[in-house]
């Protein structure tokens, strides 16, 4: 993403190019990111940590997102020119960043047995990717969590990638307001997280992963219904507090239903990728079909109460091992 300031705005295909590789570099590091996960603590711990670790990532963003946002306004404090030449500058900034915070993640990770990388080794990971697919939908309470966790990630992503479009659209938010409800998810995500963790303790996964989902619906049921520029930001505080919450304890939970010794844990951890990404590409199309059909954003809110609802019916029906209850 650093190299975003160099592009000239008649390079607009570079940028998009540009932000397209970030965008595949930062889907594939969450696969190896999630599989640390029942690498380095234990099942009793997977909760906590897993908390900790969506926590801590929300609260970098929002350092991040101020400190950009000041220089932008003070473009001064590092001797710019003005607010556009502090724009490139962020993104160099948000590329040292992630260089930084990497680097001193990678120092304390066990270290990984090297392969030499080349065709066949594509190949193979290809074909691990789909042998564990395959053992994975053999699994019965894997593969009804999976459908469950496909039908709500597809509510949740698509809420949170349009959240921002819904209040400029159908309440008209400035710029300003906007940036607001980003700041405000991003902090409530960070108490939502410690917080499920803490009720998952006391009542179990399941419970927990109910209760989520039950809010969800209430938060589509209830946008559909706001006009109000302060109900919409009252809905935001919800979202921000279940989005940290439910993913969560999603990789947590998923993470207690692989055995114990699992192999292939990054390859259990690319299928998971792979459901949820295919339930965003499903999720913001079937928003967007029904957007453009009806004239107006609040019915997509109807149909991701939908998908929250079949998600609820699969996580009703199951039965999770006592370590992951």
């Amino acid at each position: 993403m650093g190299l975003a300031a160099f592009v000239d705005p008649a390079d607009w295909w570079l940028g998009i190019l540009f932000f397209m590789l970030g965008i595949i570099g930062f889907a594939g590091g969450l696969v190896f990111y999630n599989s640390y996960l029942p690498i380095i603590t234990t099942s009793d711990q997977y909760d906590r940590v897993s908390a900790k670790g969506f926590a801590y990532g929300y609260i970098g963003s929002v350092i991040l997102l101020i400190g950009n946002l000041a220089l932008i306004q003070y473009p001064n404090i590092l001797g710019l020119a003005d607010g556009a030449a502090a724009s490139r500058a962020s993104f160099i900034i948000v590329g040292l960043w992630w260089i930084g915070f990497g680097f001193y993640s990678f120092q304390g990770l066990p270290r990984d047995r090297r392969t030499p990388i080349n065709l066949n080794t594509i190949y193979s990971g290809y074909k691990e990717i789909i042998d564990v697919s395959g053992r994975a939908l053999q699994r019965p309470i894997l593969l009804i969590f999976l459908l469950a966790f496909f039908f709500y990630s597809a509510g949740v992503q698509t809420v949170l990638f349009l959240a921002s479009t819904f209040g400029e659209k159908e309440l008209g938010l400035s710029a300003s307001e906007l940036i607001l409800l980003i700041l405000i998810l991003q902090i409530l995500a960070t108490v939502g997280a410690y917080f499920f963790a803490y009720f998952s303790k006391m009542f179990g996964n399941k419970i927990s992963l109910i209760v989520m989902v039950c809010l969800w619906i209430g938060i589509c049921l209830g946008g559909y219904f706001l006009t109000e520029k302060l109900t919409f930001y009252g809905i935001a505080c919800c979202v921000g507090f279940v989005m940290g919450g439910i993913q969560s304890q999603s990789r947590s939970t998923y993470s207690k239903l692989l055995k114990k010794g699992e192999k292939n844990v990054s390859s259990y951890f690319s299928f998971y990728d792979l459901v949820e990404k295919v339930s965003i590409v499903m999720g913001t199309f079937t928003f967007a079909i029904l957007d453009q059909w009806s004239g107006g954003m609040r019915n997509g809110l109807l149909l991701m109460s939908l998908y929250f609802f079949i998600a609820l019916v699969f996580l009703i029906r199951i039965r999770l091992p006592r370590k992951a209850m």
